[in-house]
């Protein structure tokens, strides 16, 4: 099993069936493989800002619990780019929002919330420091972002603790 920091019963999911009432279709399965796991623009984006500051870093390490985006192991700092609606951004607000399957999305994004705070849990425990953005804000705020993680970085500079490969 998962290592659970935060000691929360995982929130079941229902199985997407047509049997429990839920519609697959293959636009439905078309619509759903366009969606990105990985290299997001957001991410991309925040990718070659860190770049141009001569930061150098890991891409979803699968050692690291939940593989974070980015990964910079010489400041042990794990990174994650979130997506609104995958992540719950606004929750309370915006799950009333969806209209469809609601049985099934709003358990799933739930769940991914909770998987979200256990991975942040894990990852503090093994000494890491974790930065959260959302999409929106990599896109509309860059330089902000980068400014974020740049003054981190300045800081633990003075205070470096070194990763075990160091």
């Amino acid at each position: 099993m998962a290592y659970n920091p935060t000691n929360e019963n995982p929130i079941k999911v229902p199985r997407f069936k047509e049997t429990a009432g839920f519609y697959t279709t293959k636009q439905r399965s078309r619509i759903m493989s366009k969606i990105k796991g990985k290299d997001s623009k957001p991410e991309l984006k925040l990718r070659k800002a860190l770049w141009a500051k001569n930061l150098r870093f890991r891409l979803h390490d699968k050692d690291l619990p939940g593989k974070p985006d980015i990964v910079i192991k010489k400041y042990k700092l794990a990174i994650f780019i979130d997506g609104e609606f995958w992540h719950g951004y606004n929750w309370e607000e915006n799950k009333s929002r969806i209209k469809s399957n609601r049985a099934f999305w709003i358990p799933k994004i739930q769940r991914n919330m909770q998987k979200d705070r256990q991975d942040h849990e894990a990852l503090r425990a093994i000494g890491f420091t974790v930065f959260r953005f959302w999409s929106k804000e990599v896109t509309n705020n860059l330089p902000k972002v980068v400014n974020q993680i740049m003054l981190f970085i300045e800081t633990a500079k003075e205070i470096r603790i070194p990763y075990k490969n160091d």
